[in-house]
């Protein structure tokens, strides 16, 4: 049975103030290309559909086009919500969307019931896990003790009871320890989401969603498809696919990645003022997203805006010389966005009291910020 794995869509998202939604249009169409290529029984969207919990009326169009495109190649859909979507919104209308093929996770209620799926080699139970955090199972099992996000997607999975004489496929959208995190993800108090692989070793595939750059996570078995398009500049590097898992009989797995090709790639240059100007005018990068980093040692006056109209997807322009090295200079706009809450309090704590949070003051905070991320505090 062929499965295409895809997660992270992301759709409406912004990248340094920049709309997306015509990259991301491209995109959904290239991946369709893709389905029809491959003809697979069934599509597995492991989360994060959206940017945003409430998303634009644009971004929202562009889905329900994708969601037509996906019914129109007969493919069975698995769509299931991550950390970014809203988990009701989601699940919307899904058991009328059904009837197109198009299955949607539920609001998890403690229980998941799979679809089943048949080829020549039998049944294929597949399960669709939303994102899950310890706030979420707790009410659902008040005998267990759940005080992590590995706790609780344990329980999670154990509730799922898979049979082990067939073949059984999991999407879930959760972070397992040890995988590469990119700066566009969020990231959680003292890696708190953390997930251990062995809570799906019931699983013949796990299809998970969560982290951008596409990787295995302690087994072939278990794999994160990354996102269709790169959205940060720590993602230059990777390689934007979705992933082709084929399962044959019981025990039998291959898989394979089909490159995406987005409308424009994500780049960095460095070099001098006149450099990137000379670059320019040969024709180099000029409509990819940039981050240019200038090696001149005095500022250039009006370098954003006169760059800006060389290079119209300039998404960020900083400077690495004596001055910037040597740390006299103002930190970037957009650091503090990747700093967690616990870091930011920590900041502002040395900044009144001249001096750093003890080691039992910082679990007291993170442990606090903890049971605010839950809804607890």
């Amino acid at each position: 049975m062929k499965f295409v794995h895809l997660a992270d869509l992301h759709i409406g998202k912004r990248v340094h103030e920049y709309n997306m939604l015509e990259e991301q249009r491209h995109i959904l169409g290239e991946i369709l290309r893709v389905i029809g290529e491959e003809r697979p029984d069934a599509v597995l969207i492991a989360g994060d559909v959206y940017d945003k919990a409430v998303p634009s009326a644009e971004a929202v169009e562009l889905f329900d086009d994708f969601l037509c495109g996906l019914a129109e190649t007969g493919a069975e859909t698995f769509i299931l919500s991550g950390n970014h979507d809203s988990p009701e919104r989601i699940a919307y209308a899904g058991r009328l969307i059904e009837k197109s093929g198009i299955h949607l996770s539920p609001v998890y209620r403690g229980c998941v019931e799979p679809v089943t799926l048949y080829d020549g080699w039998g049944p294929v139970n597949v399960y669709m896990l939303p994102y899950l955090k310890p706030a979420v199972v707790r009410p659902f099992f008040p005998d267990a003790e759940i005080e992590t996000s590995s706790d609780a997607v344990r329980t999670a999975v154990c509730a799922l009871n898979p049979d082990p004489s067939v073949r059984n496929v999991l999407a879930a959208h959760q972070f397992v320890t040890g995988a590469v995190r990119s700066e566009s993800e969020e990231t959680f108090v003292g890696g708190s989401d953390n997930v251990d692989a062995r809570v799906f070793d019931a699983f013949d595939y796990v299809a998970l969603g969560h982290l951008h750059a596409p990787q295995q996570a302690g087994s072939e078995r278990i794999r994160y498809a990354g996102s269709p398009l790169k959205y940060s500049f720590s993602e230059v590097s990777h390689k934007k696919s979705v992933t082709v898992a084929e399962l044959g009989e019981k025990g039998s797995l291959l898989i394979r990645t089909v490159p995406l090709v987005p409308l424009h790639d994500m780049r960095e240059l460095r070099g001098t003022f006149w450099e990137m100007t000379d670059r320019r005018r040969r024709g180099d990068a000029a409509e990819d997203f940039l981050r240019i980093t200038l090696t001149d040692e005095e500022d250039i006056p009006d370098a954003a805006a006169r760059l800006g109209t060389l290079y119209p997807r300039l998404l960020k322009l900083d400077y690495d010389n004596a001055r910037t090295r040597a740390g006299t200079f103002v930190p970037e706009a957009d650091a503090a966005e990747r700093k967690t809450p616990l870091m930011l309090f920590e900041e502002f704590y040395r900044m009144q009291n001249g001096a750093p949070l003890s080691e039992e003051q910082r679990t007291a905070a993170a442990a606090l910020f903890e049971k605010i991320g839950e809804g607890r505090a």
